[in-house]
């Protein structure tokens, strides 16, 4: 279910409200400051230096290749979205997702929860035209934030949230890390709310980034247990809807096929709106994480309150610019790759 263009028009001044960020603004959490992960960055608090792009170009590169890439494949938005997710969950938005094993050592797009990924030839594109351009001044880091972001605007057709730049590029990447710290589709909300706000996340962004479910497909594989053994005895999930439930075991086999998906959102899965939390309240959240939303108070508020597509796109907007900020290298602690795939 599209917007209309009113709600559109209500989007946009609550954006231009929300945010004042441009030209080199701050548009990080200005609630406080965030505790330090390992490596000694900050957490969710826009990123100090380099704000403003050193490439002219490299919007207008990034837009006409990701729209491009959308109009011949819908299911890319949610692709890019999951992959600058994952990228900023582990190490730091820093684009540790798109290096490749070296040696014995596994990257993190070898890990279990990553291997389903797509999309990493549309941030290849990007990159090979940016250096064309800006030779050595756009890093893969910048790339991923700004495709994702381009990626959901297609449908509008204009960005929903500002993406700043001077990330750098890490030069670790390790499928054990990802395997970690990903939040998993079988969580419980006090795991998930911990996860994080371990990286400077609180609840009203776990809430309003659970909402990009709004578009994709998920993996039979993912919620399986949910409909054949919940609690080991060969039970359903009672907080599934029956029927959605009976219709989730007609698509998935027992045990799941790796490769068989269903719809994040039931109906709505190429649209990106707020039908994702009509659907929570329908029991008919996909995953056990989804559900999880509903056990919390708060954060069943929270999901009522962004039934409202206004509410929702402005929230939204707001936690996707924190978690690009998340864990941001700066200086000498990265790099700009050259090529994507490996450090230089």
């Amino acid at each position: 279910m599209k917007p209309n263009n009113f709600i559109l028009l209500f989007i946009s001044l609550l954006l231009l409200t929300a945010f004042k960020v441009s030209n080199g603004k701050d548009h990080g959490d200005k609630g406080g400051n965030h505790d330090h992960n390992n490596n000694g960055q900050k957490h969710g608090n826009g990123h100090k230096d380099g704000k403003i792009n050193s490439c002219p170009q490299l919007e207008t590169i990034s837009r006409d290749i990701t729209w491009r890439r959308v109009a011949a494949n819908p299911a890319l938005p949610a692709k890019l979205l999951r992959m600058h997710f994952h990228d900023c969950f582990v190490r730091g938005c820093d684009a540790s997702i798109l290096l490749d094993s070296t040696g014995g050592t596994e990257a993190e797009k070898e890990a279990v929860p990553n291997r389903s990924l797509a999309g990493f030839d549309v941030i290849d594109e990007i990159k090979a035209k940016s250096e064309e351009e800006c030779p050595g001044l756009v890093s893969c880091a910048d790339i991923l934030a700004l495709a994702a972001r381009d990626a959901v605007a297609f449908q509008f057709p204009r960005p929903l949230w500002p993406v700043s730049f001077g990330r750098k590029d890490g030069r670790v990447s390790l499928a054990s890390e990802a395997n970690a710290s990903l939040p998993s589709p079988a969580a419980n909300f006090a795991t998930l709310r911990q996860q994080f706000q371990s990286h400077g996340l609180d609840v009203v962004d776990l809430v309003a980034l659970s909402g990009a479910h709004t578009i994709g497909l998920g993996h039979c594989t993912a919620f399986s247990d949910r409909l054949f053994n919940f609690t080991g005895k060969g039970d359903t999930d009672p907080s599934l809807d029956p029927d959605y439930a009976n219709f989730l075991k007609q698509k998935c086999s027992n045990p799941p096929s790796p490769t068989t998906t269903v719809e994040m959102d039931p109906g709505s899965s190429l649209s990106f709106d707020s039908h994702y939390f009509e659907v929570l309240f329908q029991n008919k959240g996909l995953f056990q994480s989804d559900a999880a939303l509903l056990t919390d108070p708060e954060a069943a508020r929270l999901s009522r309150t962004f039934q409202n597509p206004g509410a929702f796109f402005a929230r939204f907007a707001q936690s996707m610019v924190k978690m690009g900020s998340i864990g941001v290298l700066k200086g000498e602690q990265g790099e700009i790759r050259k090529n994507c795939h490996v450090v230089n």
